[in-house]
């Protein structure tokens, strides 16, 4: 069944690339995924820039496709040539500026650079509204504010899947969900927020540039909306050998938050989710706006354009990823031979048993700053009490803990303002192993933590349930119910409630978290 559904052009095709890993999806019009492929990738350091350089992303692209390939003729002997419709995703925000031939002017600045300080601290002044360093225009101001050249010459800024739709489509637009990670959008008209466009012209005014911002930003669009077909050139980038057809549409391309939302079916106000990768984030579709500005708290949007509530951290399993890179290495001097899957696992477990506060031991788990807790680089750092119970249990699970600490510095706001959470589903690697990660969530942000059968699926499944939604948008149905009714109806899911006295153990674990933070900037600051 899969194989004629393939053979047929049904399959849908999501491609999301995460901070590690381009991974490529097939799934067929039930919604399962029927192959995948994949490409394991890796930011560069250059020049104080976290970046990944023009040829990573476009032989990563091809290459995550190429094995998706050769997993669909192992398994079912047929060759992929024919798709009904194709999703982009990717990490957000950064900086992706182009010239007029689209030639990109500076290597690409990754969310992961916090960098920008003085323009999102002037842009938050000036627009009363949040903007977080990573931010496409906080980026841009920043480039002003250095006096950059190149900044005279852009006449397209985008994201990465901005990018790469485009190179598949020749459409410059973004989702509105991705858009909301470059500047604030108004969620009336589902478009930039025009008093915001008008305040920044105006700032910049003095500075003598041939654009405005609206005639360098994407145009915004809605899941489900228009956003291009694939065209030959697009193909032939996709698929060097020239199996693939080009002609079926796209979805509006988006970012991993809005795919996120879209793969725990957390799209509807009330409802949230958590992100566990190589950063950390929570999403909550506000019912309400916020009281005040909260720099801890970015204001995003639903690839519908409803407002979310967002607490973004940088790091998240890095540092656990690491120290099972070691204990690996350790086993391996040993004679023994592991395979990483079950060490994660076996370590996991054990940190369930370890003391709810970790026995004295607090882990930074910090590869970048944090703004958040007011970090602009971050060391990976371990702490601990002379008395300290130093065992692997206690150890992993500072770990664990390490991994949500900043994450639950920021959710502690949203508890204070009252914000209503119906459900939060958490998705990414992080909760593979039942009843670790899931259990500790729910512990660090006080609330009911849902992980279905699909969390391990990620992105690349959500982007393309948005393009299977761009294929049945016309008929009028939302995403919410799309998402709902055809979906998710019926699907498994594990619900736990917290723990009491894990609650209580995280707590007290946080205040040694917060009380070492001096410490934290003192390593940032005299180990270069």
């Amino acid at each position: 069944m899969s194989a004629q559904c393939i053979e047929k052009g049904e399959a849908i095709l999501g491609i999301e690339f995460g901070s590690t890993r381009i991974k490529s999806v097939l799934i067929a019009p039930d919604h399962r995924v029927i192959a995948s492929g994949s490409h394991e990738w890796e930011n560069d350091y250059r020049d104080g820039i976290w970046t990944y350089s023009e040829s990573a992303i476009l032989d990563g692209l091809r290459a995550s496709y190429l094995d998706l390939k050769k997993d669909v003729a192992k398994q079912y002997g047929v060759k992929l040539t024919r798709v009904a419709a194709i999703g982009v995703s990717a990490m957000m925000h950064g900086y992706l500026p182009f010239d007029g031939a689209m030639n990109l002017l500076v290597p690409f600045r990754t969310w992961r650079n916090t960098i920008t300080g003085p323009a999102a601290e002037k842009l938050t002044e000036v627009f009363s509204f949040n903007m977080p360093q990573r931010w496409s225009l906080s980026h841009l101001y920043q480039a002003i504010l250095n006096g950059e050249p190149h900044v005279k010459d852009i006449r397209f800024l985008t994201t990465l899947a901005g990018w790469v739709h485009f190179l598949l489509t020749g459409k410059k637009v973004l989702g509105v969900g991705d858009a909301s990670g470059m500047m604030p959008i108004d969620s009336v008209t589902c478009d930039y927020d025009a008093r915001m466009v008008s305040e920044f012209d105006a700032l910049v005014a003095p500075c003598g540039y041939p654009w405005k911002l609206k005639q360098i930003l994407p145009e915004v669009l809605s899941a489900g909306q228009d956003a291009g077909s694939l065209t030959a050139d697009g193909a032939r980038l996709l698929d060097p050998e020239g199996d693939l057809l080009p002609g079926c549409p796209l979805c509006p391309p988006e970012g991993d938050a809005g795919t996120g939302m879209t793969a725990t079916n957390s799209v509807r106000e009330r409802t949230g989710n958590v992100s566990a990768g190589t950063s950390i984030f929570s999403m909550i579709v506000l019912e309400n706006p916020m009281s005040r500005v909260y720099p801890e708290i970015d204001i995003v949007t639903t690839p519908t354009g409803k407002q979310v509530g967002m607490v973004h951290c940088n790091s998240c399993t890095s540092d656990i990823n690491a120290w099972v890179s070691l204990f690996r290495e350790f086993a391996k001097i040993m004679g023994l031979d592991t395979d990483a899957g079950d060490v994660y696992t076996r370590l996991f477990k054990k940190a369930m048993e370890g003391d709810r506060d970790c026995g004295g031991i607090v882990s930074f788990n910090y590869f970048a700053g944090e703004p958040v807790t007011g970090l602009s680089e971050g060391r990976p750092m371990l702490i601990r009490l002379p008395d300290a119970k130093m065992n692997m249990a206690n150890f992993m699970r500072a770990q664990i803990y390490a991994s949500m600490e900043t994450l639950k510095a920021g959710m502690e706001i949203m508890n204070r303002e009252c914000v209503a959470i119906d459900r939060v589903y958490g998705h990414g690697g992080l909760f593979k192993t039942e009843g670790v990660a899931q259990n500790l969530l729910a512990a660090a942000i006080h609330a009911p933590v849902t992980v279905m059968e699909t969390a391990g699926e990620g992105g690349a499944w959500g982007i393309a349930l948005l393009a299977d939604y761009r294929i049945h948008a016309e008929g009028g149905e939302s995403l919410e119910n799309y998402l709902q009714n055809r979906v998710f109806a019926g699907m498994k899911q594990v619900t736990v409630s917290p723990d009491p006295e894990d609650e209580a153990g995280f707590d007290r674990y946080m205040e040694r978290f917060m009380a070492c933070i001096p410490a934290q900037k003192a390593a940032v600051e005299g180990m270069k």
